[in-house]
């Protein structure tokens, strides 16, 4: 999986690429997201528009990134995930709990 990271006025937005699943890409989140929050970003909204596979591994890095921002006064979303990775997410009632946009501008005005 590839991240790319954006910094926007209301939030940091990192664009995910590929198999969100145990093993390099779940470490690879894990460590940009640490570089983010080591560095003092609280806001961050999640793209998942290239996310073509999401485990449990994943969803629990998802969940463990809402619960650290949370703990520190953050906001945390996720916004265009696909038809695919939104089911994951809805039959485990994350899409209510993460929060999950339709798109950037709607997951960006949540901020």
């Amino acid at each position: 999986m590839t991240i790319n990271i954006r910094t926007l006025d209301q939030a940091t937005v990192l664009d995910l690429d590929g198999s969100f699943k145990a093993g390099e890409a779940e470490q690879a989140f894990r460590h940009s997201v640490g570089e983010l929050l080591s560095a003092g970003v609280t806001n961050l909204a999640i793209n998942l528009t290239g996310v073509s596979f999401l485990d449990s591994s994943g969803v629990g890095s998802l969940v463990h990134t809402f619960l650290t921002l949370k703990k520190r006064g953050g906001k945390f979303k996720l916004f265009a995930a696909s038809k695919q990775v939104a089911q994951v997410l809805r039959m485990v009632r994350l899409d209510q709990v993460l929060g999950l946009a339709d798109d950037e501008t709607a997951a960006l005005a949540s901020f």
